[in-house]
């Protein structure tokens, strides 16, 4: 039987560019080559489409250097038409195939990748692609609208207020109002931006300004949070198959320990501070509500493909603060290691999220 050919899409044009690249070592690293053949295809910083070396050493995630997509000179042309699933390569040598891709696997985060913006691009040439489809994926990605999505289908969201520069501008007394009350201490965090770049804690009402500013530097939206006293979990979840309800993983937890909150240093550069501890320990019931807490998340922003569902645990209630449609998928990261535990390897999860982007084209 032929392989599935499997086009890795990875970089891109966001600042989660490495931490894609870092991704795609790992998958390139596990993904099963007894069933599938890979293309290894590389977004610069520019946005240009390159052949990538088939190399996951090359993209391994180093605190001393991040990997990163560089512009190797050549261009990756994809199909004129929805006629054709003919990937092509221009290089020193002239032009040649790379043959039909039967799947794009798009481990892309941010901006331009994770927003449906690459998602729209595989349906107008009708390619199939893995993971959270065009709708679900801009929902995903904008904070703002997935907490009023999540709040208007009954899921309980952390209290927030959404604020832009020139809102602030015309009415910075009104804003300032709103925000302060939401008390002390509050995170200010870009509307659309991942792996909590341009996020900022703010524990005295003097810090806003420079939080916003950061966070402004991401997005033109920002959101000011409410901070909530208890564990932060996350689950992972993985698209209903055969009509059935989502699958959702056991819990991870969050464990700080001398680090504000879980920032870009914690969850890549192995900076001190956080623990990751997987399974959580939860009572039954506890993990049951989760569970059915993030399958309710998922299902309501879209409910394709996979997402990592994070919540804030008072002991009392789940409030869910973040869905997101591509996870970090490094080895380390705390989506897969929540499968692990769950009785799924990582070659088997990775097959798993293309298998179902197969089934539903």
């Amino acid at each position: 039987m032929d392989k599935v050919a499997v086009a890795v899409l990875f970089g891109g044009r966001s600042s989660e560019h490495s931490i894609s690249s870092a991704t795609a070592g790992g998958v390139l690293a596990a993904i099963d080559r007894e069933r599938f053949r890979v293309i290894p295809v590389g977004i610069t910083r520019d946005g240009a489409f390159v052949l990538e070396d088939d190399d996951p050493t090359k993209f391994a995630l180093d605190p001393a250097r991040l990997p990163e997509v560089v512009d190797n000179g050549t261009r990756v042309l994809w199909p004129d038409s929805a006629r054709s699933r003919e990937l092509r390569v221009v290089d020193a040598a002239g032009t040649r195939s790379l043959g039909d891709v039967d799947v794009v696997l798009p481990i892309l985060h941010g901006r331009f990748g994770e927003d449906g913006t690459i998602q729209g691009f595989l349906e107008l040439l009708d390619i199939p692609y893995a993971g959270a489809g065009l709708l679900m994926s801009a929902i995903g990605m904008d904070k703002d609208t997935t907490k009023n999505v999540l709040r208007a289908a009954g899921v309980p969201v952390v209290p927030w207020v959404s604020v832009t520069r020139p809102g602030l501008e015309r009415d910075r007394e009104m804003w300032e109002r709103r925000i302060r009350g939401l008390g002390l201490p509050v995170f200010v965090k870009p509307a659309r931006a991942g792996s909590s770049v341009g996020v900022s804690r703010v524990d005295a009402w003097e810090e806003l300004d420079a939080a916003l500013e950061t966070a402004f530097a991401e997005d033109g939206t920002v959101l000011v949070e409410q901070a909530v006293s208890g564990r932060e979990l996350e689950c992972g979840v993985l698209e209903a198959r055969d009509g059935g309800l989502p699958r959702v993983s056991v819990a991870g937890e969050v464990v700080l320990s001398g680090r504000e909150f879980y920032d870009f240093a914690a969850k890549y550069l192995g900076a001190d501070g956080i623990d990751l501890v997987c399974p959580a320990p939860l009572r039954d019931g506890e993990l049951a509500e989760l569970q059915r807490v993030a399958a309710r998340a998922f299902e309501a922003i879209g409910g394709q493909g996979l997402s990592r569902v994070d919540c804030f645990f008072t002991g009392a209630e789940f409030f869910v603060n973040e869905v997101n449609t591509m996870p970090g998928f490094t080895p380390i990261s705390m989506f897969p290691k929540c499968w692990v535990a769950s009785g799924m390897s990582y070659p088997e999860l990775i097959t798993e999220v293309i298998d179902t982007a197969l089934t539903r084209s």
